[in-house]
């Protein structure tokens, strides 16, 4: 973290994210050293004006949806993010770099602030690290191939910490995390858990009800996502898939 580094940030970049409540598992998934996990990275996007000292009226953070017409995820909100690349000689690097491809973001606007300790997707195998970084210089973004992504969402830091948009889900196999409903869309899962292991970190976070736990399923539905759901309990992030096809290979079939 640099001096440079918004007052109103400095807390998410220093503290590593905690779960107080004991209803965020995701933040407990770290890989051990019999796991074969394949490397991948996410970024972690704040945006802001960086002269105020408390959480300004306009922070956001950046969020995709997934095309609903994948065979895997499908709907599913997540942070930009993917596999590392061979020529990816960071976690920064490979999350700067499947950020641009996804959204069309301008990697040279973003400042990263924090690597976050990596956590294993069960499903996909992958060692995931969070890359926190803070959109210094805002670019156009959106969806670069509709085949990939239905949606790019800079999302208000203040609706997420609204309490009436968080409670707990529980996935019919079994899993209870925290999520946010925001912009109509459902956010659980790898993704709820990060963000809401950050906001605890915060100092910005209202208190919210913790024992409102509603039905994965069931809330999906109103949210119009239903085709998200997975059978697995730890969904993962847009580029990391849970079978053996790979981000980039499918890409390369479309081309």
């Amino acid at each position: 973290m640099s001096a440079s580094t918004p007052q109103w940030l400095r807390r998410v970049a220093e503290i590593v994210p905690t779960d107080t409540t004991g209803t965020n598992p995701v933040l407990s998934r770290y890989p051990t050293p019999t796991q074969d996990a394949r490397r991948a990275a996410v970024l972690v996007l704040f945006g802001g004006s960086a002269e105020s000292a408390a959480l300004p009226a306009d922070a956001e953070v950046l969020l995709t949806q997934r095309a609903s017409t994948l065979r895997q995820h499908s709907g599913q909100v997540a942070f930009p993010g993917g596999g590392a690349d061979q020529g990816d000689d960071s976690p920064i690097a490979t999350a700067l770099r499947e950020a641009q491809e996804e959204t069309g973001l301008d990697p040279s606007g973003v400042e990263p602030l924090a690597v976050l300790p990596g956590i294993f997707v069960p499903p996909s195998k992958f060692d995931v690290t969070p890359v926190v970084a803070y959109w210094r210089t805002p670019s156009p973004v959106g969806v670069v191939d509709a085949a990939e992504a239905e949606r790019v969402v800079p999302v208000s830091v203040h609706t997420l910490l609204e309490p009436a948009n968080r409670f707990v889900v529980r996935h019919p196999l079994g899993y209870r995390g925290p999520a946010f409903m925001v912009e109509g869309m459902l956010v659980w899962g790898f993704t709820g858990g990060i963000l809401a292991g950050l906001l605890a970190v915060s100092g910005w976070e209202l208190p919210w009800d913790h024992s409102d736990v509603r039905d994965l399923e069931s809330t999906l539905a109103e949210a119009g996502m239903t085709d998200s759901l997975l059978q697995s309990p730890v969904p993962d992030s847009p580029s990391l898939r849970s079978d053996s096809t790979t981000f980039a290979e499918e890409k390369s079939s479309r081309q």
